[in-house]
């Protein structure tokens, strides 16, 4: 018995994929275009900066409202 891989949690863990990233990162966009952003603004900004938008929801508007 294989009590190694078993106590080891590290070891039989699930690997994060690029798929399951992109898929967020498209909810994430939807997400802003609902807020009101413009879908041309949202398509040009970069994950990380949809995260930190979608982090205060009520100042996303007036934040890509300055950067644009």
């Amino acid at each position: 018995m294989a009590t190694s891989t078993f106590r080891n949690k590290n070891l039989v863990r699930p690997v994060k994929r690029g798929k399951a990233k992109r898929q967020r990162v498209k909810a994430q966009k939807r997400r802003l275009i609902g807020l009101g952003v413009a879908p041309e603004q949202a398509e040009k900004l970069d994950y990380a900066t949809v995260r930190t938008l979608l982090k205060r929801p009520a100042k996303a508007v007036k934040a890509v409202a300055q950067l644009a």
